[in-house]
């Protein structure tokens, strides 16, 4: 899984490019403001949230100029409460107005989906289960939506079609059946995991038997989910999977899968309220 420290190349292009989409040849607006006139500004929370953003932030200050200064006023993944200050820059009056909204875009993105994580990691805490996201992210923000469901609490799930086997209806039918597609993933790649998606009770027993390590219950019942558990006895890691939202999350969780795979961490949040003032 990525960390903070590998992530710092995808941090840097990401930012990169959501500077070069927003200022392109330069921030007329920004010019108003007579040169090297100095300024602080601070952000503020509008709404109780999750905090989260924060090394894209100060790489969007970095990038512009590496002289602003700043300070934080909470840690990343801190509980913050409406109205509450989160950071406090100092600095060229222009770059910071430059730097406003990729900052805000950063922070708010990625603060939603750490408050969501929150919240539906909360939910199940009593339980042993681990709540993972899906591949469903905004394009180019893969890297940052995942490290924002971790700092929520949750999980992730593969980083993309290269870490791990995923095999689907679509893929089963292309090769046959299921043993037959398990088995061939086995001899590609040894060392990645094998996941295959089962739809009923008889396709869980023929990917038990072709040993794949975790098997996806997709859009299994309540009645059925308890079944599979109690089928697998702890012999392969269960995942559930489909359509699955906050009234339906606890029942899931307390029936002994292992994990479930919630797309709406990364796909439905809701951006969280910023602004920035001039102080």
């Amino acid at each position: 899984m990525h960390n903070i420290l590998n992530l710092q190349s995808d941090i840097t292009s990401q930012v990169t490019s959501a500077l070069r989409e927003d200022i392109g040849d330069g921030d007329i607006t920004a010019q108003l403001i007579p040169e090297h006139t100095q300024a602080s500004a601070t952000i503020f929370c509008r709404e109780d949230a999750v905090l989260c953003g924060a090394p894209w932030a100060e790489e969007v200050l970095r990038q512009l100029d590496a002289n602003i200064q700043f300070e934080w006023h909470c840690d990343e993944g801190a509980d913050v409460l409406k109205d509450q200050a989160l950071i406090t820059m100092q600095g060229d009056a222009r770059t910071l107005l430059t730097a406003e909204r990729s900052i805000l875009n950063f922070l708010q993105s990625l603060s939603g989906t750490a408050t969501l994580a929150k919240r539906y990691a909360k939910a199940v805490a009593h339980t042993k289960v681990k709540l993972l996201d899906t591949r469903k992210t905004i394009p180019g923000l893969r890297t940052a939506q995942k490290y924002a469901v971790r700092i929520g609490g949750c999980h992730n799930h593969r980083m993309g079609l290269y870490d791990a086997f995923l095999i689907k209806e679509n893929h089963i039918n292309a090769c046959g059946s299921i043993s037959a597609a398990v088995n061939k993933a086995h001899q590609l790649h040894p060392s990645k995991p094998v996941e295959v998606e089962v739809e009923n009770l008889q396709q869980l027993e023929e990917a038990i038997n072709a040993q794949a390590n975790t098997i996806m219950l997709d859009n299994f019942t309540l009645d059925d989910l308890h079944k599979a558990v109690s089928i697998t006895a702890g012999k392969v890691k269960l995942e559930a999977s489909g359509g699955i939202n906050s009234e339906t999350l606890v029942p899931i969780a307390q029936s002994g899968v292992d994990f479930i795979s919630i797309g709406a961490l990364t796909k439905d949040c809701k951006a969280i309220d910023l602004s920035m003032l001039f102080n």
